[in-house]
């Protein structure tokens, strides 16, 4: 493997590279994802505007089987900087909704990058990739979305992983019980056509990658706080929502989600382990505003 320590300007070429994507909503996949989600398949229809937050099963990677790394991921080196630490998360994303997404509708998504910032953490050297999209339809922005990738050196042997402290929350008002299965796992990286081993191989995740046990996608937290935002804002429609991945979760555990309502309508939203530690924390409101 290549040498860790990282030169900031290594890979300043990559800044500014672009990644043009199309990609349909096609109602099968929305009516799987439904299916996911505990809700009537059947209720959704060419036509409608997609729910906030469902667009994320699109733009799904599709590198040949010849080009994935090691740990599932498409390999390093395309679009993607070629970082030489090999442990890939993702820690979260920004979003704005401007417009509404119909379903049936093809849409077009520019990727660019924006940054890449090497950082020293408590599991070692870190390299985070930020990550810029502008997603259109009939030629004009629906939404904007940042992702902050997050590389990290290789576990190492018998090593423990760390975890926040719990800490004190606001009273909730709504709370839900979160347990994610196999199964819950297997159809949402089915869905997203994710190849990242962590999620659906036992023997990988624990042995290769130090893990207690497969790792919840944090694409699926985002997905099920989403849920929760537009229920508890004015009719059920999100404008702006962000979510930061804090800690790993693990199948087969229960964990809560939950939602505080803040004086100017704005929400608070923490999905918790069964421990009470937080392992994603996300804001929502109904208005667009600004994205940082």
């Amino acid at each position: 493997m290549p040498d860790t320590q990282m030169d900031p300007g290594a890979m300043s070429g990559w800044i500014g590279r672009q990644e043009v994507l199309e990609d349909e909503v096609a109602l099968p996949i929305i009516r799987r994802l439904a299916a996911l989600l505990d809700l009537d398949p059947m209720a959704y229809r060419r036509g409608d505007a997609l729910p906030e937050g469902w667009h994320s099963v699109f733009f799904a990677p599709i590198a040949r089987q010849s080009q994935l790394g090691p740990d599932g991921h498409p390999r390093k080196g395309d679009f993607l900087p070629p970082v030489p630490l090999p442990r890939r998360m993702f820690a979260g994303r920004r979003l704005r909704y401007l417009a509404p997404i119909t379903i049936g509708a093809e849409i077009r998504r520019t990727s660019t990058i924006a940054a890449i910032t090497p950082k020293t953490g408590r599991t070692g050297q870190m390299i985070f990739v930020r990550v810029d999209h502008v997603v259109e339809m009939d030629g004009k922005p629906v939404l904007t979305e940042v992702h902050d990738i997050v590389y990290r050196e290789e576990a190492k042997p018998g090593a423990p992983v760390k975890a926040d402290a719990p800490v004190e929350l606001p009273t909730p008002d709504e709370t839900q019980i979160y347990a994610p299965e196999t199964v819950t796992l297997f159809r949402y990286s089915a869905l997203t056509y994710n190849g990242h081993r962590i999620h659906y191989d036992q023997p990988y995740a624990t042995q290769e990658e130090g893990y207690p046990g497969l790792v919840v996608n944090g694409g699926l937290h985002a997905l099920f706080l989403h849920e929760m935002a537009r229920r508890n804002l004015p009719g059920g429609k999100l404008g702006r929502f962000s979510v930061r991945n804090v800690n790993p979760f693990y199948v087969d555990r229960t964990g809560e989600l939950r939602c505080k309502r803040a004086e100017d309508g704005s929400l608070s939203l923490w999905a918790l382990n069964e421990a009470g530690r937080i392992v994603a924390q996300a804001e929502a409101a109904a208005e667009p505003g600004a994205l940082v």
